[in-house]
C-alpha cells in the first residue's frame, strides 16, 4: 500500500494490443499529470520513478459480446500479458466499472473500436463503463495524452444514450471545454457541434410535464436527472427552443406573480432568463431574492443574478455582496465565484477579489 499512500497523485495505465499472433497486450503505467508543461518546468511533480501496484481488470469485446473480466496485477513500468483471443476488430476495456483509482488509455485503434461500438450498440458496454470511458477520454485529452478530436468523436453517440451517468460525465467535461474555448474563434463551431449531439435527446425529453390540476408529474429520479442534464446542456449551448421556453416561463412569473416554473429546473430557467432578458428581469430576480424566506430558493436566485451579460449589473452585484445586508456574509465568496464563472465576469471577479482582499480576509477570519 505504500506506493498508493506515500506517492503523490495516481497513475495512468496504457493498454496496447501487440501486432504479434500470441494474443498479448502491452501494459504500461506512469504518473498522471494534467499540466504537461510542468513535466519540463518542474520535474519533481512528474516523477518517472513512481510505480504503483495496480489491480487492472480487463475485458475483451466485439460488436455483440464482452468477455468476463480478468484481473492483472501490474507492478512494473511496462509488462506484457496474454489475454485470450484478440483479433484486429476486438476491443479492450480496462478498469471495469471504475473500481480502480487510475485512468486508462489505449492505442488510437482501440479508441476507434470503442467509439464504433458506442455508435452501433452502446449497451454492450455497461452504464458505468460508458461513463468511465467518457470521463477518461476527456481528461486524457486535456492532459495531452490524446488528440482533442477523440473525445469529441466519442460523444457523437450520445443521441443513443438513455442513462444519466454517461450524460453527466459528458456534461462536466463539455462545460470545462466551453470555458477554455469561450473567447476563441472556434467557440461557435464547438457549441454547434455540442448542440447537434444534445438536440435529439432534448426534443425527446422536453420539459417537466404537468398534471391536469397544474401540479408537476413525478418521474423516476434517474429519469428526472437525465432530463435536467440534457435541458441544462441545451440552454447553456444556445438551443433556441430552450431559450424561448425559459423566457416564456420568466415572463409568465413576472406578469402573474405566480411562479409556475418546475422546481427542479428553476436554476436553469432563472439563469437563462437573466442572461437573455433585460435589466428589469435582473431587478425582478433581485427583488425575489430579497423577499424570499426559503434558503434554498435564495441560493438559486442569487446564483441566477451572476448569469447576466450586463457588466454593469455584475459589478453592481459584486459591490452589493459586501455593502448590502441582503447578502449574508457566508454567500459573499459564492457571489465572487459564480461571477467568475461567467465569461464576461471572469476579470471583474478577479479584480474585485484583489481589491477587496483585506475586507474579505477579515470577514472570513471572524
Amino acid at each position: 500500500m505504500d506506493r498508493w499512500t506515500l506517492q503523490m497523485g495516481y497513475p495512468v495505465v496504457t493498454i496496447s494490443k501487440n501486432d504479434s499472433l500470441d494474443n498479448s497486450v502491452t501494459i504500461s503505467q506512469e504518473h498522471f499529470i494534467y499540466d504537461t508543461d510542468a513535466k519540463i518546468q518542474n520535474p519533481e511533480l512528474f516523477n518517472k520513478s513512481f510505480q504503483w501496484q495496480i489491480p487492472l481488470t480487463l475485458a475483451v469485446g466485439n460488436s455483440s459480446h464482452i468477455s468476463t473480466e480478468t484481473i492483472i496485477w501490474v507492478s512494473n513500468k511496462t509488462e506484457t500479458h496474454r489475454v485470450g483471443h484478440v483479433d484486429g476488430e476486438m476491443w479492450l476495456l480496462g478498469n471495469i466499472n471504475q473500481t480502480g483509482y487510475f485512468r486508462v488509455n489505449y492505442d488510437l485503434h482501440n479508441w476507434r473500436l470503442l467509439i464504433q461500438q458506442l455508435m452501433t450498440n452502446p449497451t454492450i458496454i455497461s452504464v458505468g463503463n460508458r461513463a468511465g470511458l467518457i470521463d477518461d477520454v476527456f481528461n486524457l485529452a486535456r492532459a495531452g495524452y490524446l488528440p482533442q478530436n477523440v473525445p469529441l468523436q466519442m460523444i457523437s453517440y450520445l443521441s443513443q444514450e438513455t442513462e444519466f451517468l454517461p450524460w453527466h460525465a459528458a456534461s462536466r467535461a463539455l462545460y470545462q471545454l466551453d470555458k477554455l474555448l469561450d473567447r476563441t474563434e472556434d467557440h461557435s463551431l464547438f457549441s454547434d457541434y455540442v448542440l447537434r449531439q444534445v438536440e435529439p435527446k432534448y426534443l425527446k425529453f422536453g420539459w417537466p410535464a404537468t398534471s391536469p390540476d397544474g401540479s408537476f408529474m413525478q418521474v423516476a429520479y434517474q429519469a428526472e436527472e437525465l432530463q435536467r442534464e440534457v435541458m441544462m446542456l441545451a440552454c447553456s449551448f444556445g438551443n433556441k427552443h430552450c431559450h424561448r421556453q425559459a423566457v416564456s416561463l420568466i415572463s409568465d412569473w413576472i406578469s402573474s406573480n405566480k411562479n409556475r416554473i418546475p422546481p427542479n429546473v428553476r436554476d436553469i430557467v432563472y439563469c437563462t432568463g437573466v442572461s437573455l432578458m433585460d435589466e428589469d428581469v435582473w431587478e425582478f430576480i433581485w427583488m425575489k431574492f430579497h423577499s424570499s424566506t426559503a434558503i434554498s430558493e435564495k441560493k438559486v436566485l442569487l446564483e441566477a443574478l451572476t448569469c447576466s451579460d450586463n457588466i454593469f449589473l455584475l459589478n453592481r452585484l459584486l459591490n452589493l455582496s459586501l455593502t448590502s445586508d441582503l447578502v449574508p456574509d457566508q454567500d459573499v465568496i459564492d457571489v465572487i465565484i459564480h461571477v467568475g464563472r461567467n465569461p464576461l465576469g471572469r476579470h471583474l471577479a478577479w479584480r474585485y477579489f484583489r481589491e477587496k482582499w483585506d475586507i474579505l480576509n477579515s470577514s472570513v477570519s471572524r
